[in-house]
């Protein structure tokens, strides 16, 4: 079995997990410091979110410098001390790389705009058309024309991200080469776990072409191309070494091409992040509205990725909560009247698939939406072009304030509550985003005392480590069309795992299938005490319970 199958990973947003020099801002030494609290939760890798040199115009993801460690994180030297003091506790990190563009603060990005043809090279700049419109009609994902005039030439520059974010040139195979002694310098200094952001839009073609609208995301995503340097990376740098784990961001991708990213045979990642399933409250693609989630989607979006995944040997990532997702507590669940309820019958739902779970700071403690009061405590850049749009689309503000509040990428950025006391201890100076307001009744240091919900979590990674029917199983989904339950079989050598998740706040009768019946089955975890599996089924509010079927 592949090592990384029954590892838990640990998202960590460096920004707002513990500053340790009262700044506001989250650094190495708070991680250094809080790797203790890690270790108690059974994690053995960190992701982290980009801690290089960088302007910070995108979170860290527009990058100046691959090889150095942005002051306001703090220094190599520290940076060496927590790879090594982490180690000691078993627990390794893995890096998030930005491979697809750099800052245009980069010194490529600087030399070529002083007119050096070699790095010209290294970004994607084409003339005006022949009419003097931009190269193409290709939009940013960040709103606005994805072109920008390249200095005072008749060029511009490709940005399919903010434009202070200029995509690097893969079809140069110097530029190829360039990114993989960054990979390999972090290898060098002791990373074994690679994110590769945003991998899926590395593949642009020769000769750019006008979208037609709903064809323009196939223009640049998931290009055959892709796959051939995808390879390349993996055998120039981590592939290299025995051990490694790496997983792609992939934007919009498909089941068949997930297969491809991750099929170990085929020598390219070890899993991949998709994010279909978290569309699902979005109104007609729309992110910015208010609809509730379509719980039929989800299961059925999670379903063909299981079944896809499993059949193709293909390995999924598998999260509800990320930096840029509101916190899924929130979102899918009840965590006013249910928090216990709603945190771990979500973190058991995907805990038990096929996949490696992530686990985003805080949501092992119940963490939810801020519910901030005022558009001005949101930082996020995002949020305010979204919050002026829809003013100015004729929203009222009290409208706008329920989706952002709702939506907001910040809703997940807001520092680690890790006690009771002014700015939940995560500073001592003023916290560069505002804590919760319900930091004195969820933070860490009264879920160690008599919390449930951390308990629930070391649970759930002891259970991968130790069973592979969890780790390495086939998944069956079952029950597609119920319509509060989502319920899948887990089987590996004639061990069956049977699980329960009730995605609602009532108490909720059904029937199992008939080949389930009469079967006698040990009760192994749930959220609830004194549940029989029986014919006919009844979950309480936002009950998950898994039995291993004799």
């Amino acid at each position: 079995m592949e090592h990384f199958k029954n590892k838990v990973i640990y998202q960590l947003y460096p920004k707002s997990f513990k500053d340790s020099d009262g700044d506001g801002i989250g650094d190495l030494k708070g991680i250094i410091e809080k790797l203790p609290y890690l270790h108690q939760l059974g994690i053995e890798m960190i992701w982290m979110n980009p801690i290089f040199v960088s302007p910070q115009k995108d979170n860290g993801y527009d990058i100046t410098d691959y090889c150095s460690i942005d002051p306001l994180f703090g220094t190599m030297e520290e940076l060496e001390e927590l790879i090594q003091k982490a180690k000691q506790l078993n627990i390794e990190l893995m890096f998030d790389m930005v491979l697809n563009h750099t800052s245009i603060t980069h010194e490529w990005f600087q030399k070529a705009l002083k007119g050096d043809k070699k790095y010209q090279d290294y970004y994607i700049l084409r003339p005006a058309k022949e009419d003097g419109s931009l190269p193409t009609n290709w939009q940013s994902k960040f709103g606005g024309d994805a072109w920008e005039p390249f200095g005072d030439t008749e060029n511009y520059y490709l940005h399919l991200y903010d434009v202070s974010q200029a995509d690097l040139n893969w079809r140069n195979p110097d530029v190829r080469q360039e990114l993989y002694k960054v990979v390999n310098f972090w290898l060098e200094k002791g990373i074994t776990g690679f994110r590769f952001d945003v991998l899926n839009v590395i593949g642009k073609e020769e000769v750019l072409v006008d979208s037609l609208g709903e064809n323009e995301k196939s223009l640049y995503t998931d290009t055959p191309i892709v796959h051939e340097y995808v390879k390349e990376l993996n055998q120039e740098s981590f592939g290299k070494k025995e051990g490694m784990i790496t997983v792609g961001e992939m934007s919009s991708t498909t089941v068949e091409n997930g297969i491809l990213y991750s099929n170990p045979d085929r020598k390219e990642l070890s899993m991949i992040f998709s994010f279909h399933h978290l569309k699902v409250d979005y109104d007609e693609g729309e992110k910015w509205s208010d609809i509730p989630f379509d719980f039929l989607e989800l299961k059925q979006i999670l379903n063909e990725w299981q079944t896809g995944m499993s059949d193709g040997n293909g390995w999924n990532a598998l999260f509800w909560n990320n930096h840029d997702q509101p916190r899924a507590n929130s979102r899918f669940g009840d965590p006013i009247k249910y928090p216990y309820e709603t945190a771990t019958m979500l973190a058991q739902s995907i805990h038990l698939l096929r996949g490696t779970p992530y686990i985003y700071q805080g949501e092992e403690i119940g963490m939810t939406n801020p519910d901030y009061s005022e558009i001005d405590e949101y930082v996020d850049i995002e949020t305010h072009n979204a919050y002026k749009s829809m003013r100015l689309n004729g929203v009222p503000h009290e409208k706008a304030m329920k989706i952002i509040k709702e939506k907001s990428r910040d809703n997940s950025r807001t520092p680690m509550q890790w006690d009771g006391s002014s700015h939940a201890g995560f500073t001592t100076g003023t916290p560069w985003l505002n804590v919760a307001g319900n930091y004195q009744e969820i933070n860490v240091e009264k879920e160690l005392s008599d919390g449930k919900v951390f308990p629930y979590y070391q649970k759930l990674i002891k259970l991968r480590k130790k069973m592979p029917v969890i780790s390495d199983g086939d998944y069956q989904g079952i029950l597609l069309d119920d319509p509060e339950v989502f319920a899948y079989i887990r089987e590996k050598d004639n061990q069956k795992l049977l699980v329960l998740n009730h995605f609602y706040g009532t108490e909720y009768s059904f029937q199992l299938p008939k080949e389930i019946n009469d079967i006698d089955a040990e009760h192994l975890i749930g959220n609830y005490p004194d549940i029989k599996l029986e014919k006919e089924m009844k979950l309480r509010p936002y009950e998950t319970v898994a039995f291993l079927l004799k």
